[in-house]
């Protein structure tokens, strides 16, 4: 069967970085509905200044939704910086993690911010029972993405569509809940939460640059694939 072209699916691409000229390339796409990041992705980017960061890609990115990140273990600390990030635009989405370092759940706080209006994005979520619990906190009156990191699921061996499925399902009670397919291991995952009816998937560079290799005839393939080793060790001067 061949694969759906990108303009037909229906799943939205979020671009998932920290690399300031990327992220504006990215936003600049008809294909990428929104972005993200967070704190590991801004750390590896080499961001020492969390706030200035976020702000100056604003100055940018004002219309797609954008998620940045909370990144205190008290969940005190974690509200007062969930007002601040949210007070910075009407596109910004909070990411506050399922639980902090110690395993407490962030059930109570999810609740207060979402009376107070805040859009939020909750991040690391693996299990349905996780789900379950934001769907009881959340503000049906006010936009927001459940992100269940479907990749490290799979990282286990675990096969993470059932659980999808099941998550798409438990989001139907929240029309302004998008159930978001996280840390993507490869371009198939796309097509696979487009399948299941996920709303959002968020996707890397690394992963969106293979875009061009849908629909690329597969003996067409084959034969780069050959031409690629042949080529290398010509360059390398192997011999035997």
């Amino acid at each position: 069967m061949n694969a759906k072209k990108v303009s037909e699916l229906k799943v939205k691409i979020f671009a998932d970085g920290a690399d300031k000229q990327g992220m504006i390339e990215m936003a600049s796409k008809s294909f990428i509905h929104g972005l993200t990041t967070n704190p590991t992705l801004m750390r590896k980017a080499g961001i020492t200044d969390y706030k200035s960061f976020a702000q100056d890609i604003l100055k940018s990115i004002s219309e797609k939704p954008i998620s940045f990140e909370v990144f205190s273990d008290d969940f005190n600390e974690m509200e007062k910086q969930a007002d601040e990030i949210a007070s910075w635009g009407d596109n910004v989405y909070v990411k506050i993690p399922i639980t902090n370092t110690k395993k407490e759940g962030a059930y109570e706080l999810i609740g207060r911010l979402a009376k107070k209006n805040v859009k939020l994005n909750i991040t690391a979520i693996m299990t349905l029972s996780q789900v379950n619990g934001v769907m009881q906190q959340l503000n049906p009156a006010v936009p927001s993405y459940v992100s269940v990191f479907a990749g490290r699921i799979a990282d286990t061996g675990v096969d993470p569509v059932p659980l999808m499925k099941e998550c798409v399902d438990l989001l139907k009670k929240n029309p302004n809940a998008e159930l978001i397919w996280a840390s993507p291991r490869e371009l198939l995952n796309i097509f696979q939460a487009d399948a299941i009816g996920c709303h959002v998937i968020t996707v890397t560079n690394d992963v969106l640059k293979k875009l061009e290799l849908v629909g690329k005839e597969l003996e067409e393939y084959s034969l780069d694939t050959v031409k690629m080793f042949y080529n290398d060790a010509k360059s390398a001067g192997f011999s035997i």
